[in-house]
């Protein structure tokens, strides 16, 4: 559901804008929605005896030079009591810039470090593949096999041992 407002808001603060103005809007919303990661400010942003106007100047702090666009942005959203769907605006803006760029990130997973020869190797084949520029970083964990997530492309290639063995069994099983 959030998704869905952000996706909103995003269009109207993009409609008309090139790359580099909302570049620094993204940039200025990515410094606001750092702020989402300490517990402090989310519960002064959650709280019902700080007023709305004291939290959308608190927001509107955080950036120096704000532009009225993002003031204004700020405030429709302190009136709306929407100030929690900075985050998720972020993202979807990412996505977007993303897109207007044609570059894009995602993520490995792998139970073991790949060489940064194969990693690159992926990016080069991946990005043929869809024709973007594309990013990739790893991410060690206890998945067993390889997995390439391209989330704002909507790409995601798996292949698990786990997965290959019961095919294979199955096949076998059906075989005889």
């Amino acid at each position: 559901m959030k998704d869905l407002i952000a996706k909103r808001y995003v269009k109207a603060l993009l409609d008309g804008r090139d790359l580099n103005s909302a570049t620094a809007v993204y940039n200025d919303l990515k410094t606001i929605s750092s702020a989402f990661k300490e517990e402090k400010f989310i519960s002064i942003i959650s709280s019902s005896e700080v007023a709305n106007s004291s939290k959308v100047e608190l927001i509107i702090s955080f950036v120096e030079n704000c532009s009225d666009e993002l003031k204004n942005l700020i405030k429709l959203l302190g009136t709306k009591k929407r100030i929690d769907l900075i985050p998720d605006i972020v993202k979807v803006l990412e996505g977007q810039i993303s897109r207007m760029n044609n570059t894009y990130t995602g993520v490995v997973y792998t139970n073991k470090e790949l060489k940064a020869k194969y990693v690159s190797s992926i990016e080069d084949q991946f990005s043929k593949k869809f024709d973007v520029k594309l990013s990739l970083s790893q991410n060690v964990c206890d998945y067993d096999g390889i997995k390439v997530d391209i989330d704002s492309l909507g790409v995601e290639i798996s292949f698990s041992k786990q997965r290959l063995k019961s095919q294979m069994i199955n096949h076998i099983l059906k075989a005889v």
